[in-house]
């Protein structure tokens, strides 16, 4: 059976760690954990711990530490996706759930001029994260941002503190000129950031507040995605690229 993963957000002090509540609940009674069962933890930066349970109670566990590794981002590269909130909040846990498992590092909730839905539980869309990270077995938890206004994060992006996102794509349906987001990202392509607007696509002031700081106009298919799928569609183009 293969170890199952928990996430310990705070630093690990000593040999011993008592899991949180939820965790220990869903170890002892959901898992079926017993003391000598092994498992993983991890801090969502890139720290790994082996561990082996040591006591059980009802709603509380607490294990041994036995190995600690820094494991590197499995993408290569910072990915940055910045997308404005879905009218139907299942459709944007979905995009959050499947960029962690890709290995997205930032999110960046837009509100924009024709985003339907400003309204965002912070703590359950982290949680959704968390999860997925746990999930998919992996090390580093993406950063998920405040929702910010997209003419915020625009002027953010061309400040000094941003500029680890060498290459700034901003895809939209309009008729504006544009190329294929697939045609332009090149292997080994260093930090990048997508901004994908609302159902109702990008204003064409914001596609030109946005080009204007630098962003590349794309387009990510033929067809007129949803916000979550073209979400999707530019996470993987970006993550999965050698």
């Amino acid at each position: 059976m293969e170890k199952p993963w928990f996430y310990i957000p705070d630093a690990v002090a000593g040999g011993q760690v008592m899991l949180d509540e939820a965790s220990a609940r869903h170890a002892v009674q959901v898992l079926r954990l017993q003391p000598g069962n092994s498992l993983m933890l991890t801090n969502g930066k890139g720290t790994v711990h082996d561990a082996v349970i040591h006591t059980v109670h009802k709603k509380q566990c607490i294990v041994h530490i036995t190995h600690t590794a820094q494991i590197p981002s499995r993408v290569r590269r910072r990915v940055g996706i910045g997308i404005s909130p879905t009218k139907n909040t299942s459709r944007l846990e979905w995009f959050l759930e499947k960029a962690t498992e890709l290995g997205v590092s930032d999110i960046y909730p837009l509100l924009c001029h024709r985003t339907v839905r400003a309204h965002f539980r912070h703590d359950r869309m982290q949680a959704i994260c968390v999860s997925a990270m746990l999930q998919s077995q992996q090390a580093w938890l993406p950063a998920l941002h405040e929702p910010m206004p997209v003419q915020d994060l625009i002027a953010n992006m061309q400040s000094e503190q941003a500029g680890h996102y060498h290459h700034r794509w901003i895809a939209h349906c309009s008729e504006l000129e544009k190329h294929h987001l697939s045609q332009v990202v090149q292997p080994g392509m260093h930090d990048s950031l997508l901004l994908i607007g609302p159902e109702g696509d990008f204003t064409n002031e914001e596609i030109v507040l946005a080009e204007n700081a630098g962003f590349n106009p794309v387009a990510l298919g033929n067809t007129r995605l949803r916000t979550e799928t073209a979400g999707l569609a530019g996470a993987s183009l970006l993550c999965l690229m050698p």
